[in-house]
């Protein structure tokens, strides 16, 4: 329950994150000895080591019967916040499950905002989340959606986020 409120207060903080003009980059194209050779890129963020990854497809069934859990994703990129890169929305190619939308701990590092159709590995706590009216058009003007389809969203949306503390970009 304590982890559910936090995630709560802390998305709440988040939501209009994108006027914020505070940016902290950790990024670097060096392997580092925690990272496996075969996983090489530029990490934003947190460094982590990417052991025990599970594609995107995966992380419906890890969140069975939770409110929250803590994971290594790898996904491929499908749109990224084209204002500063302070979210992403992650999917898996061969899999039909809607994308997951990916915002960063304490909005302290943004990621490229041209790694559309990117794998990416990302270290950070899944949840769910009910996604304000509000909050899903701010999304789609960042994304720089047409206004007929920014006037089209209409209801708030449940779905399952992720907030990542680190981000691996792979090398192409």
């Amino acid at each position: 329950m304590l982890r559910s409120t936090l995630f709560v207060v802390l998305a709440a903080t988040l939501v209009f994150s994108c006027n914020n003009s505070a940016r902290q980059e950790s990024s670097s194209g060096e392997e580092t000895a925690a990272q496996p050779a075969i996983l090489k890129g530029e990490t934003f963020g947190a460094p982590f080591s990417p052991s025990g990854i599970i594609p995107h497809s995966e992380m419906a069934a890890k969140m069975e019967g939770r409110d929250s859990v803590e994971l290594i994703v790898e996904g491929t990129v499908q749109e990224v916040c084209q204002m500063k890169g302070c979210w992403m929305l992650v999917s898996t190619e061969e899999s039909e499950e809607e994308p997951v939308m990916v915002r960063f701990k304490d909005y302290g590092f943004f990621v490229p905002k041209d790694i559309a159709g990117r794998k990416v590995v990302m270290e950070g706590w899944a949840f769910r989340e009910v996604t304000p009216v509000e909050e899903l058009r701010h999304y789609a003007e960042d994304a720089g959606k047409p206004q007929e389809e920014i006037d089209a969203i209409t209801e708030p949306k449940e779905e399952l986020k992720f907030l990542a503390s680190g981000v691996l970009l792979l090398e192409e």
